[in-house]
């Protein structure tokens, strides 16, 4: 049933205003780790791209990849007004995931 999955469109960032990367994941902390573990080769290795700076959930997979496809073709400035909207300071949401109980889904 599709209401009983989570997807997750997430952006990445080197630092603050730095390198970014659009992503998709039915697993949100295993995959962030994955990046920030270097576990994950490719562009966020190649750029140090590891601190998650922004992320929405989705029910439909096909509505997440659709989402990310979106912002992947956005120009810069308008994926830092997102960023910036709800989180200005650009701040690593990855630890206070971890502190609120999130895990990795296994």
């Amino acid at each position: 049933m599709v209401g009983d999955h989570v997807y997750f469109v997430y952006m990445l960032a080197s630092r603050h205003y730095g390198t970014l990367y659009t992503g998709v994941t039915n697993d949100l902390i295993a995959r962030v780790w994955e990046h920030k573990n270097e576990r994950a080769p490719g562009f966020t290795k190649r750029y140090g791209v590891k601190r998650l700076v922004w992320f929405e959930q989705h029910s439909d997979i096909n509505q997440a990849i659709r989402r990310e496809k979106r912002i992947q073709r956005w120009r810069r400035d308008w994926k830092i007004v997102m960023i910036e909207e709800t989180n200005p300071h650009w701040i690593d949401l990855y630890p206070g995931l971890i502190k609120a109980g999130w895990r990795a889904r296994r």
